[in-house]
Formats: structure tokens, C-alpha cells, sequence
């Protein structure tokens, strides 16, 4: 008995005797605390446990449970309560599923644009250049010369360069295209980076490129079967115009900048309007490859030429519409059985030209009847088996034309005898232009991806 009340005599008389678990009712508030002086442990299922909630349904969960954005799964907000696995499951899908603001932003293009490369500013051009064009007198025009060298190389295509353009409203600028799928702008004359914007939205090889005459715009084209318009001053692509087949050429019309032709493989050409984003004019005839266009009698008629090689149609190689009446107005311009990747008008003369495939350039009349000058032509250049260019000086006194050699013919416009030739690449000269003021500058591209400006 001594030994008992010893063991007992240093024990409060506040302290609670110990529980069993079976003597727990739901009227107890908190769980029982247990003595140090006897360390035998509570099992944690024998702690207290608060009433189970009813189980809420599928898909009640509160917005703000489903709608923050966490990354582990969410706790359970009751300790000690029972999760199902359908639950357990909906709980963990909320850290994968992304939130509305995740998923907008996920849409959303990254705020630095990677085609703006440099700038596009005139700080850099050569005062003679900025003087050329500043002081020159309103419908004036300056006489052509010859270059001589090339003073300016542009790298970048990977691949063969299939058209360039010069900016007439910033003439500093120069825009290409090529196989590699990219459009570049080069600010030529700059002293820091040259290649200023390149546009990669084309998916496929692109055909063709033109400058808007109105605003920085470009309009491009190719094997994905998209015209695309571009915001070059943004370094954005603004609109795209889908079709059905692929796109060879595009052409603004030079009255309205809003409007624009295309042609394609399957022969379709269509009058685009921009503001719209529709077909207005459609003109359907049994062609081939439509290869490029051309607008003569201010916008109101058009020039088409198409792929006659296997159709045995040589009639309907170089084809006139009416814009309007979606009519051709003779389909016998030229009855030669070669094609003709490029058709150009004079500046101010009533003819056009048409570079055919036969290695030579023939001349034509844009009025009616349409004939083709049987005493004049340019001959001296290698066309076949390349989509080769031509182009007028902007006084029309000269021809300028790439050739398969890889150099550029140089015509006079009324005697057409060749003035100069000058070899340019190795591979073959795709297309050549003259620079719409300065009378001395070309630029010129190459089949294995080379861009020059000569002076």
C-alpha cells in the first residue's frame, strides 16, 4: 500500500484520468490532452475527428476552388476527411488545367516581334541619294545610266530568291522573297544591319512580292496558297488572303491600293478587296499556271500570261481582260508555242513586252488590236528553263534583263540593240529593277540566294 500511495502522491488532482476511445461522445469539443508522466501514445485514428461533411456532387466545386492557378494539387480544406478518388482526381486535374488568364495568354503572340530586326529609318542614306530624290522636280525624270559594279551585297535567302521589289514611297527600301519561305526588307544604304524586317508567316516557298505605292504595306505570295499583307513600319502581318490553289503572282492595281490581282496554278485570277477580304471579280477560263499580270489603260484592263507547255493552246499564252466585264478582249496576242514568265508595260509608251521563253523579249501594242511588233525584239539573253525576269527603266529609254549566264542585258528601248552586259552571279539572274529615282542603281537576284544592288 506504501508503494502505491507513493506512486500517486505527486499527481495533481486537476489531472484527468485517461479516456478510452469508446467513451468519446459527440458532445465532446476538444480533443482530450494526455499526461506526460504516462507516455503511452494516442494512435492518430483515436484523435478527435470533427463531424464528416456531406460529400458535395460532381462539378459543384466553387469558382475560386476551380479558377486559381496552383501547381501542386490542391490540400484537402478539412484535415481528417474522407476523399473519394473521384474526388481526389477532379482536385488534381485543377493544377493541370490552365486558367482563363493562362489560356489567353497562351494565344497570345509574344510581345517582341522577331521580324523587326533594324531600323527602317533614312538616317543612313548617302546624301546624294536623299538629294536625288528631295530636290528632283515633280514628274521629272532622270536619265538613265549604266552601272558599272556591284556596290551592295544583301545575305540571307538560303535558297533561290524568286522576285524583289523597290519601295517607291520609301526608296530605301528593298524587299525580296525566295524559296527559303522568308520576305526580307533590306534598308540598303544603312550603315548598321541592312536586313531591317523578315516576315516568316508563309509556311512554303514564296512566288512574288509588291510594294503598296501608298504607306509601308507589302503583299506577298506563294505554295501555301495565301496572299499576305504586310505592316512593314510594325514589323506585323495585317491580312491574309486564302485560296485554292497556289498563288504565283500578285499585282496592286495602280489606281486603288486597295484592290489587288492574283493569279495561280490552277489558272484562276482574282480581284481581291482588301478593305473587304473578298473575291469581287473573278476570271475563269481553261489556262494553265497563270505566271504574272500586268495593268494597262489605267487599271481598267489587264494583261494575263499563262503555262501553255502542255496544253498545246498557244493562243492563250498572253491573254487581255476587261477588269470590269470579266471578258477577255482577245485571246490571240500570241500565237508562239513558249510561255512568258513576265509581262511589263512601258512607262509612257502604248506597248508592253512579254519575255518568252524562246530567248528573246517580244513588244506589243495595249491597244486594240493588240498586235505584236513583228520588226522589234530583244534578243541576247538565255531565258529557258527559268522564271526570268524584266524591267524598264523608270524613263523607259532602257530594258534591264535577267539571264539564265547569271549576268544582266542592258537594251536600248528603241533600237533594241544591247548596250552593256554585266555578269552579276555564277547561276542564273532571276529578276532585275531598276530603282525607281536614282537613274545609276539595280538590284538584281540570284538563283543560289544572292541579292545585289548595283551602281
Amino acid at each position: 500500500m506504501d508503494l502505491i500511495c507513493n506512486s500517486y502522491a505527486n499527481d495533481s488532482d486537476d489531472e484527468l484520468e485517461p479516456v478510452a476511445s469508446d467513451r468519446l461522445t459527440s458532445g465532446i469539443t476538444a480533443a482530450p490532452s494526455i499526461p506526460s508522466k504516462r507516455p503511452y501514445p494516442v494512435p492518430e485514428e483515436r484523435q478527435y475527428k470533427p463531424p464528416r461533411r456531406q460529400y458535395p456532387p460532381h462539378g459543384s466545386y466553387s469558382e475560386s476552388q476551380t479558377s486559381s492557378s496552383v501547381s501542386v494539387p490542391i490540400p484537402v480544406p478539412v484535415p481528417g476527411r474522407y476523399v473519394s478518388k473521384r474526388e481526389k482526381s477532379l482536385l488534381a486535374s485543377v493544377s493541370t488545367i490552365p486558367t482563363q488568364d493562362q489560356s489567353s495568354d497562351l494565344n497570345q503572340k509574344p510581345s517582341s516581334s522577331p521580324t523587326v530586326l533594324g531600323s527602317i529609318s533614312d538616317s543612313d542614306v548617302p546624301r546624294h541619294v536623299l538629294s536625288s530624290v528631295t530636290h528632283r522636280p515633280k514628274g521629272s525624270s532622270l536619265r538613265t545610266e549604266m552601272p558599272s559594279r556591284m556596290s551592295i551585297s544583301l545575305t540571307g535567302h538560303t535558297k533561290a530568291v524568286t522576285a524583289i521589289d523597290w519601295s517607291t514611297s520609301h526608296v530605301h527600301l528593298l524587299s525580296s522573297v525566295g524559296l527559303d519561305g522568308v520576305v526580307y526588307v533590306w534598308n540598303v544604304w544603312s550603315n548598321d544591319k541592312k536586313k531591317v524586317r523578315a516576315f516568316l508567316h508563309h509556311n512554303a516557298p514564296v512566288k512574288d512580292v509588291k510594294w503598296s505605292k501608298q504607306g509601308l504595306s507589302l503583299l506577298s505570295c506563294g505554295y501555301d496558297c495565301t496572299s499576305r499583307l504586310f505592316d512593314v513600319e510594325r514589323g506585323v502581318e495585317i491580312q491574309s488572303f486564302n485560296e485554292d490553289q497556289v498563288i504565283g503572282v500578285v499585282k496592286f492595281n495602280p489606281d486603288n491600293c486597295n484592290v489587288f490581282l492574283s493569279g495561280g496554278s490552277k489558272g484562276s485570277l482574282r480581284l481581291w478587296d482588301i478593305r473587304a477580304n473578298k473575291v469581287v471579280h473573278e476570271y475563269i477560263r481553261d489556262l494553265g499556271a497563270i505566271l504574272d499580270v500586268e495593268f494597262i489603260a489605267g487599271g481598267k484592263r489587264f494583261i494575263s500570261s499563262s503555262d501553255v507547255s502542255g496544253r498545246n493552246i498557244s493562243e492563250n499564252a498572253v491573254i487581255v481582260w476587261d477588269i470590269s466585264r470579266e471578258v477577255p478582249l482577245s485571246n490571240q496576242v500570241y500565237v508562239e508555242a513558249y510561255t512568258c514568265p513576265c509581262i511589263k508595260r512601258h512607262p509612257q509608251d502604248p506597248v508592253f513586252i512579254a519575255q518568252s521563253h524562246g530567248n528573246y523579249t517580244a513588244i506589243f501594242s495595249t491597244n486594240p488590236p493588240f498586235k505584236l511588233n513583228k520588226y522589234k525584239r530583244f534578243e541576247g539573253h538565255w531565258v529557258a528553263g527559268f522564271p526570268i525576269k524584266c524591267n524598264f527603266s523608270p524613263d523607259g529609254e532602257t530594258l534591264v534583263s535577267g539571264s539564265s549566264d547569271g549576268s544582266i542585258y542592258m537594251y536600248s528601248y528603241k533600237s533594241t540593240e544591247l548596250i552593256k552586259k554585266l555578269k552579276a552571279y555564277e547561276q542564273p539572274c532571276v529578276d532585275v529593277t531598276y530603282h525607281p529615282v536614282l537613274p545609276n542603281v539595280v538590284a538584281a537576284c540570284s538563283w543560289n540566294g544572292q541579292v545585289s544592288v548595283f551602281e
